[in-house]
């Protein structure tokens, strides 16, 4: 890996709700839809070179790979380097998986609804349940709730929601626990 300044990476701001399995006979007629496949691996932090995840990604005939580092500047905001990998280096990279974490693999509908765009994510190990991201310009921006959306409740403040979480507990959330903060 290529050294980079993550702090001189672009923003993301992005909050993140559960909600109830879709219809995704819906969501299919909401402006801009698309879906794509990612299967989502994170890597271990062994040392300043490696960390971050790794995304396949699927959408119709092509594949991408995708590899991530984030870091946290408030619960909402976070500095994202992305750049695109070559298959050969996403094999290397997954040499150097998380121990003891699953492979993510999930069905992500992408569409627009009043001004925003959101992602649907659709697990395989949630019957019931997916999450719902809608990424924003600033802190305090309202995220409208699609009408094909049937929220359970918002989980921006939650870590246990974190793909970064779910990969170590396969979606099993206790919740009957108290939420765990992002800032913990």
């Amino acid at each position: 890996m290529e050294n980079f300044d993550i702090t001189k990476a672009p923003l993301e701001i992005e909050r993140k709700f559960l909600i109830e399995y879709p219809d995704i006979g819906a969501l299919r007629q909401m402006a801009d839809y698309r879906v794509i496949h990612i299967e989502q691996s994170y890597l271990s932090a062994e040392d300043e070179q490696i960390g971050g995840r790794v995304r396949r990604i699927t959408g119709g005939d092509s594949v991408r790979y995708i590899y991530t580092c984030k870091k946290r500047l408030t619960v909402l905001t976070r500095h994202e380097y992305e750049r695109e990998i070559s298959e050969e280096e996403y094999r290397e990279l997954l040499t150097h998986k998380t121990p003891d974490t699953i492979t993510i693999s999930k069905d992500r509908h992408i569409f627009s609804f009043e001004g925003l765009v959101y992602e649907l994510d659709v697990y395989d190990f949630w019957s019931d349940k997916a999450t719902l991201e809608a990424e924003v310009k600033n802190e305090e921006t309202t995220i409208p709730i699609p009408p094909c959306v049937k929220l359970i409740k918002e989980v921006t403040y939650d870590k246990r929601y974190n793909n970064s979480q779910l990969v170590r507990n396969l979606g099993d959330i206790d919740e009957s626990a108290p939420p765990v903060s992002q800032m913990d």
